[in-house]
């Protein structure tokens, strides 16, 4: 069974590769990229493949038997039509099955809706496509909080918009598996899963990065309007209105959903502590 990774250079991509050739061998993997030199050092076959060209994914997925399609990074109009190259490719070469990794979030009412609702599409794209299928739902990522420890300590604290919201962080690593797990496996066929882990709020997240980093940081909560107006101004309009949108769904409940993780892989998700600590020891 050969299986295909697109994005296969990006750090998500790249995880879910190598997952899979623990379980397959690294001769039954594909990494798929627009830039094959960035993910050669994955160590399997690596074949050029951009969401917006159709015939590079034509070729890019010849004799494959399933694909994982890492949801792109694009604007939100663009997406949808990029996802759809893959599913057409896929299609045409008579792939069995095509695994997504899509988000949980608000379909509606905040800034990151739009994203959410392109996801949701591409779902219904996937759907309807004849082929096998199964869906992840991706948590929030704990490691961007992590690489961005050294800004909390200097400002003493985290502060955005989430207020008391709880929040299901997962990490690329927990993803990776589950995304291995449902690729190989077909009793997760025509399943959707919310791929979380435990729901904390940011105070309790700043706890935990106390406790593992040996750091001071307290939870600051700031309005809505305020925080977008921060991140607008360090990060440009497109993504500082995303992660706005992003921390006020996790302030409205959006992010505090049941975890389907045991059920896609056999086994519970990691701690917010043990995935802090799988992040650090990789970091030293």
């Amino acid at each position: 069974m050969k299986i295909a990774v697109t994005s296969a250079s990006g750090k998500l991509g790249a995880s879910i590769v190598k997952h899979l050739i623990n379980l397959i061998g690294k001769e039954n993997v594909i990494g798929i990229a627009r830039t094959p030199e960035k993910a050669a050092h994955l160590g399997v076959e690596i074949r050029k493949g951009d969401y917006n060209s159709r015939e590079q994914l034509n070729t890019a997925l010849h004799g494959v038997d399933a694909v994982l399609l890492v949801s792109g990074m694009d604007a939100p109009d663009k997406r949808i039509v990029q996802h759809k190259n893959v599913i057409e490719a896929a299609k045409q070469n008579g792939v069995q099955k095509i695994v997504y990794t899509s988000i949980v979030g608000a379909e509606k009412d905040n800034a990151f809706s739009p994203i959410v609702q392109t996801n949701r599409q591409t779902e219904k794209d996937i759907q309807n496509s004849g082929l096998d299928w199964s869906i992840g739902r991706n948590g929030i990522y704990i490691e961007p909080d992590l690489e961005y420890i050294d800004t909390y300590v200097k400002e003493g604290e985290i502060r955005n918009c989430a207020g008391d919201g709880k929040c299901t962080y997962t990490s690329r690593e927990e993803l990776a598996f589950a995304y291995a797990k449902m690729l190989t496996e077909d009793k997760h066929n025509r399943k959707i899963y919310n791929l979380v882990g435990e729901a904390i709020t940011q105070s309790q997240l700043a706890d935990y990065i106390n406790q593992v980093y040996h750091t001071n940081l307290e939870y600051t909560s700031v309005s809505v309007a305020a925080y977008a107006k921060e991140r607008t101004a360090a990060l440009g309009d497109f993504m500082g209105t995303i992660i706005a949108g992003i921390y006020e769904g996790i302030k409205n409940g959006a992010n505090n959903v049941d975890s389907d993780f045991e059920t896609a892989t056999g086994r519970p998700h990691k701690s917010p502590i043990e995935m802090m600590n799988v992040f650090k020891n990789e970091q030293e």
